[in-house]
């Protein structure tokens, strides 16, 4: 199928289920495309004993697509710059400690907590997965996709000190999880053991590295942009900026989601000053918000669409289903762990725990390293596992988020009120700018 085929057919089933939700079901867009999109495709499994040709078409569709290469390699780079845009890097600044553990150390954390209960729950139920794909399948679960949730967070009232550590750990974690994912796969394809050493090693040069060459990048496009009033070339630039970092990120191997956020958040930071004009800025932000909302809407439809080629017995659906369980709790101990431990030194929102497990969605990312594993029935089990967990996480955790913010909200009220104090200024709902984080 050519390109402009696919171009084409994705893009018009991504304006008619976008309609179709707008009219009837008013759900967040993209769960919406992405449930929208696999109830169309498990029609078509189920209308193939009488309608055959349609369900090979779309099936022919959903392989000509490389969801792995169009994630990993095309439409990554774009939403992480999207979304670094749109971020106050002096949020940032003020939880940088917390948000820099949480994709990293938390990541690294639960990577380690769901390949361990993977292996024995795999082993349980009579799959056998080696304790090395086990660890690779915690790595690549282990990062959060908070693109549908931020507007039911801003929606539901959450703290603005919750939308920040969410979307600063999203924005990092993505790299963090790719480059052990990737460490861990080449140990897996060698079938050699590396010295802890080596993998220190490689793991900080691919972090400072992207770090480095991000900020450098950066730096250059502001100097650009400083001297360029015409709005269009401002968006041209930016556009370039995004492409660039990460093709050259992933040239080097450097981590090129770490390289291409540092990117711009810089470019974010120098939008927002005064060096640029207001035309410039507006049009900045309607064009990389224009672009964000079409690929996260192409990108649910083609989550949906995935299941058209996934090979699902009874045993891999078993094993995806209680796999839930242990991804939330392993996402509840990395998180709860080192959050417990700072709480001698500050002050958290109430709820932060609970709020950063449920609201900690997985996505596009951890289905696309998921295809992107050697061929063989050891993929095909993590495959169909991952899709399980993360459709569940978008659904089932997106669609009930917001009446758990409202819960732990209404909870937290009496507690400031008999406090006699203002719930949006102490500790339970600060925006930030204060001690509660």
């Amino acid at each position: 199928m050519r390109l402009i085929d696919i171009i084409a057919i994705l893009l018009s089933l991504s304006a008619l289920f976008s309609w179709f939700n707008q009219r009837h079901l008013r759900l967040p867009t993209t769960i919406a495309l992405m449930l929208i999109s696999l109830l169309m495709s498990l029609g078509l499994l189920a209308l193939k004993p009488v309608a055959p040709g349609l369900e090979d078409q779309m099936r022919e569709l959903s392989l000509s697509i490389h969801f792995d290469d169009a994630v990993l390699h095309g439409m990554l780079g774009l939403l992480l710059f999207a979304g670094a845009l749109q971020v106050k890097l002096e949020d940032l600044a003020k939880q940088r400690w917390i948000i820099g553990i949480l994709a990293s150390a938390s990541v690294i954390g639960a990577t380690i907590l769901v390949g361990l209960g993977s292996w024995g729950l795999f082993a349980l139920i009579g799959l056998d997965v080696p304790l090395i794909y086990c660890l690779i399948f915690g790595a690549l679960i282990a990062p959060t996709d908070p693109i549908a949730v931020l507007g039911i967070l801003k929606g539901a009232g959450a703290p603005k000190s919750i939308e920040t550590k969410i979307t600063g750990e999203s924005l990092f974690n993505d790299g963090i999880a790719i480059v052990s994912f990737l460490i861990l796969l080449g140990i897996a394809a060698s079938g050699q053991a590396i010295e802890l050493r080596e993998v220190v090693g490689l793991f900080v040069k691919e972090v400072l590295g992207a770090l480095a060459l991000g900020a450098l990048i950066g730096w250059l496009a502001n100097q650009l942009l400083r001297r360029v009033e015409d709005s269009k070339a401002v968006v041209l630039i930016t556009l370039a900026v995004a492409a660039s970092v990460f093709s050259l990120a992933d040239r080097l191997h450097l981590s090129a989601p770490i390289a291409v956020v540092v990117a711009g958040l810089l470019v974010g930071h120098h939008a927002r000053s005064l060096a640029m004009s207001s035309r410039g800025r507006d049009q900045l932000k309607t064009f990389w918000e224009l672009v964000d909302e079409i690929l996260n809407a192409v990108l649910f439809v083609m989550i949906g669409l995935e299941v058209l080629i996934l090979n699902f017995t009874g045993q891999y659906l078993a094993a995806g289903l209680l796999a839930i369980p242990l991804v939330l709790l392993a996402r509840l101990i990395s998180v709860g762990l080192p959050i417990g431990m700072m709480r001698r030194f500050r002050r958290f929102s109430p709820g932060v725990v609970t709020l950063l497990t449920w609201g900690g969605l997985r996505g596009g990312v951890s289905v696309a390293l998921a295809l992107s594993l050697p061929a063989g029935e050891v993929r095909d089990t993590l495959v169909a596992v991952t899709y399980v967990v993360v459709v569940f996480s978008i659904v089932v955790q997106g669609l009930t988020l917001g009446p758990v913010v409202q819960a732990i909200s209404n909870r937290a009220k009496p507690d400031l009120a008999e406090a006699g104090s203002d719930p949006s200024t102490t500790k339970g709902w600060s925006d930030g700018s204060g001690a509660s984080q």
